[in-house]
């Protein structure tokens, strides 16, 4: 068969046009193979491709502009390629004209969150025909909503005439993209004339004409066989944007009658029901992912996963397990998990050490069958990838009794060569990992069988990416050239801490991941599309910068964005500013400093940790000069005394102007939030002036080109790596480009009122939010809305009178109809997702709410070991049968629009 594809596009000088036609996907990536196309003019390219097809067949296949061999200056948006079906060409040719496809403003409407969960339309293959001579359109109408279809209508006999209902019925082959063949022996003209129209399946009384002029195409002299394909631009209709209600619960912290004192993924589906039933659209949880390292309460920070693949074992739902054979285990476990749920918040320590127990129960029990069974051998066959290195190492983990592969005798990295044995079933190494395995298909399917009961429902799916993962983790031990170990991540300082926070994490080697494509993240992404059809890029600050602190750093004050342009002495210096090297790298401490910081212990500190400098400066002792050396000096002390000290000398030692670059010792950063402390307080005025001016061109212009490179240098290729709806959240110290970038890609921002992104402004103005976000109140690392009215009555007084224009002083607590006003505000916003924390929710009815609102907090991201515990204090089964407060919020979410 032969193919000529055609496409019209304006190259520069130097570029060339490459066909891309996919061959299968690999990794999470599309394999393709590449055809260089021809020009005359260099305004419309062509390629022949000659390519044996069966009835049925198609090619989807993309294109791209390349300067010399390789380098792709520019390509097409390969989430929707192009689709071409061969079947039908009985040994004639297919000629195609193709139109560029860029991202579209409305990509979202390609996400499965919206055709496998909203709008739930069958794929159907366009039918074979017995046409001499075939007119072929294709047209993308992503606006159709679930119930509707496409026909196409025009002026000839074969297109009804302009009745709709004689019309030619069209077929969507591929997402949104809708094609028909005409039988063009049949058109009586030289030229058509037509339009869409959007039919309604249920009632097709109700039809929508396509909301432009009338098209024309003049009709091409045909030979036999020949097929004339057309690619036209998008149809248009008068369809309002769809805008959805969710709520964002934590797997964790659901409960139900069935429950093992921690939720579950039988409990999500559960969840899901209560969803759909309140005529709600999302479902967000947290990450899901094994944060296993020390067996205890520590391993709670859902954010500090140890494989970006495997699942957490807590989530388990032993109730669709078989039960266990012994009569007298399985009443001694019944009574334990009683006692367990009835919990007012998880004992994580207790309830992970049962389920495991359970688990390895039931490998014994049922292992060898499971594992002998199709539905295991093609779960290893897709995972053996990151499964086999996860079961390795969580073996070795417990073995050891540390996660620190640096502590163990052996295997400090993981060994390739050991996989053959680690897969073989009759090996020994294969029976110390099998239990592993045996856990991750347990979870896998269970969490694959909520996905599908969400998408059956309805209900879209929401994960979340964690930006960083465990040090010590999985990940890591694998494949550490991805990694900076000799950094830590976290973020500077915020209303959430004025010490930055400190995540822990390693940093990544970016250099060495776009070598290859940005594999790892891109199976990551693949991996996730399995279980969700949106998610939520945590700290997506992170893609163009992160917030690098030292090792030997514990507080975040003395970290720098990474990558970064450093600054040269000379360039500081060009400023006006006279640099002074030691002055302003080295720790400023004066006996007034150690005065005002200690007070009548300012002696004590001179003596014990200090040693003197020069010019009435001191120097921290060796044994003390590094914030890593102070914690370790003050390990095991926690009455308030020795911790105010301790934290004192943290604070002197990130006591500098200016902190050196971290693989560059010739350049220099400004120390965030540096105008609060001493050695900014000992400037001159002048020199003060200067510095600010340094401060803010380098925080805020001078690298916002360099990070919105850095960007699209990783973005879009994890973007279009699935079909999943992109959330972001683009919160913190937000540089202009991060706007740019996601403006570019359409990812949808986060939008808080309480925390605007004009700084104009105390409070967000809910109506200029735009509709490519999501719009919420609280998260799971803020106060929720009821602690949050409670937390500072002068802003709270300001919010009541001025935001909700209400009257008189604000009361307290929270009442149940001003917070249903409130998220009623919120839910009739513009945003296309508005997602309330489950918390929000149920702070609506005073009847049903928690009475302790401090009880509701999930996280304090001030507090690095934070116990993450929270669960919902009812049962789902009791939140399903409280019918009143069911109708509120189903009222709630009808009133503002919402679906």
């Amino acid at each position: 068969m032969n193919i000529l594809l055609n496409i019209a596009y304006n190259t520069a000088f130097g570029e060339e046009l490459v066909l891309n036609v996919i061959n299968g996907r690999e990794n999470g990536a599309d394999v393709v193979t590449p055809y260089r196309m021809s020009t005359s003019d260099g305004k419309v390219w062509t390629y022949s491709l000659k390519l044996d097809a069966k009835t049925g067949e198609y090619i989807d296949y993309y294109y791209s502009v390349v300067r010399g061999e390789s380098n792709v200056v520019r390509k097409e948006w390969t989430v929707a390629p192009h689709r071409l079906e061969l079947g039908a060409a009985k040994g004639g040719r297919i000629v195609a004209y193709d139109r560029w496809i860029g991202i579209p403003d409305n990509s979202y409407l390609y996400s499965s969150a919206f055709t496998d969960c909203i709008k739930r339309r069958r794929l159907s293959a366009l039918p074979p025909s017995d046409h001499v001579a075939t007119l072929r359109i294709k047209v993308r109408a992503p606006q159709l909503r679930g119930h509707e279809r496409l026909v196409l209508v025009g002026n000839e006999v074969t297109l009804g005439t302009w009745d709709v209902f004689k019309g030619q019925q069209m077929y969507e082959h591929n997402y949104n993209e809708w094609v028909a063949d005409i039988n063009a022996l049949k058109i009586s003209g030289k030229t058509i004339e037509f339009k869409f129209v959007a039919v309604d399946v249920a009632d097709t009384a109700e039809i929508l004409w396509e909301d432009r002029f009338n098209r024309t195409i003049d009709v091409p002299v045909l030979e036999k066989d020949d097929i004339m394909v057309y690619e036209l631009d998008d149809a248009f209709f008068p369809i309002y944007n769809i805008r959805c209600a969710g709520t964002q619960v934590p797997v964790f912290s659901l409960r139900s009658r069935s429950s093992f004192g921690v939720g579950d993924f039988g409990d999500l589906k559960k969840m899901i029901d209560w969803v759909a039933l309140t005529q709600q659209r999302v479902l967000q949880v947290l990450p899901i992912n094994d944060s296993t390292t020390t067996h205890t309460w520590t391993d709670s920070y859902p954010y500090s996963c140890i494989s970006i693949f495997a699942l957490h074992p807590q989530y388990a739902d032993l109730n669709a397990l078989p039960p266990i054979a012994d009569k007298a285990e399985r009443e001694r476990f019944e009574a334990l998990r009683q006692e367990l749920n009835a919990l007012p918040q998880i004992d994580y320590e207790r309830v992970n050490n049962a389920k495991n127990e359970y688990l390895r129960i039931i490998y014994e029990q049922e292992g060898k069958t499971v594992m002998a069974s199709a539905e295991f051998k093609a779960f290893f066959k897709e995972a053996e990838s990151w499964l086999v290195p996860y079961g390795q190492y969580c073996y070795l983990r417990d073995k050891y009794g540390t996660a620190d592969f640096s502590k163990w005798p052996d295997h400090h990295a993981f060994d390739e060569s050991e996989r053959h044995a680690l897969s073989v079933q009759r090996n020994a190494a294969y029976k110390n990992v099998a239990y592993y395995y045996f856990v991750q298909f347990i979870l896998n399917s269970q969490m694959a069988d909520a996905h599908e009961y969400a998408r059956s429902k309805g209900v879209i799916l929401k994960g979340d990416i964690p930006i960083g993962v465990n040090r010590y983790g999985c990940d890591v031990w694998q494949e550490p050239r991805y990694f900076n170990l000799n950094g830590q991540a976290g973020a500077p300082p915020d209303d959430f801490s004025v010490n930055g926070q400190n995540w822990g994490f390693p940093t990544y080697n970016w250099d060495e991941m776009i070598k290859d494509g940005c594999r790892w993240w891109v199976r990551r992404f693949s991996n996730m599309a399995k279980f969700f059809d949106a998610y939520r890029i945590d700290h997506v600050l992170g893609f163009f910068r992160i917030w690098e602190i030292p090792y030997n750093a514990v507080h975040g004050l003395l970290g720098q964005f990474s990558p970064a342009l450093g600054m040269t002495r000379e360039e500081i210096e060009a400023y006006g500013l006279h640099f002074q090297e030691e002055l302003f790298t080295e720790p400023f401490i004066t006996d007034w400093v150690l005065d005002r910081m200690f007070g009548e212990r300012a002696a004590m500190v001179r003596d014990t940790y200090l040693e003197p400098a020069h010019d009435g400066r001191y120097r921290m002792k060796p044994e003390y000069d590094t914030q890593r050396k102070v914690e370790a000096a003050f390990e095991g002390k926690t009455d308030k005394a020795d911790t105010d000290l301790r934290d004192g000398l943290y604070a002197l030692i990130s006591d500098v102007l200016f902190v050196r670059d971290h693989r560059d010792p010739n350049k220099f950063h400004p120390r965030i939030s540096v105008q609060f402390d001493f050695i900014y307080e000992s400037l001159y005025d002048s020199d003060k002036f200067l510095f600010n001016k340094i401060y803010n061109d380098y925080y805020y212009r001078r690298n916002n080109q360099f990070w919105y490179r850095e960007a699209m240098n990783k973005l879009p290729k994890l973007v279009e790596a699935t079909r999943m709806l992109v959330c972001a959240e683009d919160l913190g110290m937000v540089p202009d480009c991060v706007q740019w970038v996601m403006n570019e890609l359409k990812i949808l921002s986060l939008e808080l009122q309480s925390m605007p992104k004009d700084p104009s402004v105390r409070f967000g103005v809910l109506s200029r939010n735009p509709y490519r976000s999501v719009c919420t109140i609280s998260s799971h690392d803020t106060p929720t809305l009821r602690q949050w009215w409670d937390e500072d009555a002068s802003r709270t007084q300001d919010y009541y009178n001025n935001v909700l224009q209400k009257y008189g002083a604000a009361p307290h607590p929270l009442p149940g109809w001003l917070a249903r006003d409130i998220i009623s505000r919120h839910l009739l916003c513009p945003s296309m997702l508005c997602i309330l924390t489950v918390q929000d929710w149920l702070a609506v009815d005073e009847s049903i709410r928690l009475a302790d609102a401090n009880a509701e907090r999930i996280n304090i991201p001030s507090n690095p070991r934070h116990y993450w515990r929270y669960r919902m204090h009812m049962c789902i089964e009791d939140l399903m049968e409280a019918h009143d407060y069911n109708q509120n919020i189903t009222d709630l979410i009808k009133e503002s629009g919402r679906m």
